[in-house]
């Protein structure tokens, strides 16, 4: 919670400076052509996959589209590998917007604008041996990951700082490229559990045709989302945080969230 709280102070410091730095940048085009280029990673239900027609729906398109549409400007998502999209900030698009958290790392590299905030869910067989309820539980086991994952390191210090010095066996954490690779290697028992964002993993559950669930009894790991901008583009980053003001009071907000679902945000 400490963890939280600090990061959230450290947010509100990043909103106010490019508050600060508006007038500095007004005379600099915020896009080209009107075009807002989003980098997303298309392989993430609920957070956003393509449809059967070949379109990328979810909750983060519906994010963009409504950022664009408060922008006034036209909106182009760009599928990208997931590990790949913080790189491409200021040279393959503008935003970056695909169910990723605001850390550290990631703070050091961009100017994050928080949009909602969800955490992690543990997915178990239904029937299987293993249903951890907590972190501390999931002590001996295999756990899948996507690459790049916030827990990832989470993980590694929890195995080290709780289960090492309980004599406990340490977490053994395997990554995939994908998050649907991850769910093969659980439903192919090559993890033992898999852990995911939370609205994800309630979708992940439901595909499962009544082999999974979400063991899980509380969010682990909750942090907030974002919305990620080149850290040199203070005046494109005080757009968005503008347009997601707007959204918020003209209810396109109130109506992604209850579509989805979402009931916790910043």
């Amino acid at each position: 919670m400490i963890k939280l709280k600090k990061l959230l102070r450290s947010l509100l410091s990043v909103i106010a400076l490019t508050t600060i730095l508006l007038p500095t940048a007004h005379a600099q085009p915020l896009l080209d052509n009107g075009v807002l280029k989003v980098g997303i990673e298309a392989g993430y239900p609920h957070f956003e996959a393509f449809d059967l027609n070949g379109q990328i729906v979810g909750i983060d398109p519906d994010f963009a589209q409504q950022i664009a549409k408060q922008m006034n400007v036209r909106l182009e998502l760009i599928d990208t590998k997931f590990t790949s999209l913080i790189l491409g900030l200021g040279k393959k698009y503008d935003m970056v917007i695909s169910g990723m958290y605001i850390t550290p790392a990631r703070q050091q590299r961009t100017l994050a604008i928080p949009y909602m905030l969800s955490g992690a869910s543990i997915i178990s067989w239904k029937e299987g041996q293993h249903q951890p309820t907590n972190e501390n539980e999931l002590c001996g086991l295999t756990v899948g990951l996507q690459q790049g994952n916030a827990w990832n390191i989470d993980l590694a210090q929890h195995s080290v700082n709780y289960c090492q010095k309980q004599g406990l066996a340490p977490i053994k954490i395997l990554e995939f490229p994908t998050v649907p690779e991850v769910s093969q290697a659980l439903l192919s028992k090559n993890v033992d559990v898999q852990l995911e964002i939370d609205p994800a993993a309630q979708r992940i559950v439901k595909m499962s045709r009544g082999r999974l669930l979400i063991s899980s009894t509380k969010l682990l790991y909750p942090l907030p989302m974002g919305i990620f901008v080149d850290k040199n583009n203070p005046q494109l980053a005080s757009a968005i945080q503008d347009a997601l003001t707007s959204m918020k009071n003209n209810g396109h907000y109130a109506a992604i969230m209850s579509k989805y679902r979402l009931a916790s945000h910043p």
